[in-house]
């Protein structure tokens, strides 16, 4: 990922609470608080930042959006890659992350 920032973390999935809602991991709080000094300006509508994820063996091109009550980015994690992955709700992964 020439010319790309990579970032890399630890977290646990989790579902949002509307019916069939998404599934996502928080991005820590200080790499996000770090992620938004350095690129706010790149930012799209709704705090979206285009990204690349990698989780185990699964790499797909992706966004990041910024959520202003939990004061972090969510990487939203398709159904695709937690089919192909077996993950699910309360599932901890690491994350690889280039901006």
């Amino acid at each position: 990922m020439t010319g790309k920032i990579q970032y890399e973390f630890s977290a646990t999935i989790w579902q949002h609470a509307s019916p069939g809602g998404w599934f996502f991991v928080s991005l820590p709080n200080e790499m996000a608080g770090e992620i938004r000094m350095a690129l706010k300006s790149q930012e799209e509508g709704w705090g979206r930042l285009k990204a690349t994820a990698q989780v185990g063996e699964s790499t797909w091109e992706t966004a990041i959006w910024y959520d202003s009550k939990r004061k972090t980015y969510l990487l939203p994690l398709k159904e695709e890659i937690r089919k192909t992955e077996q993950l699910d709700a309360s599932t901890a992964i690491k994350v690889i992350l280039w901006l």
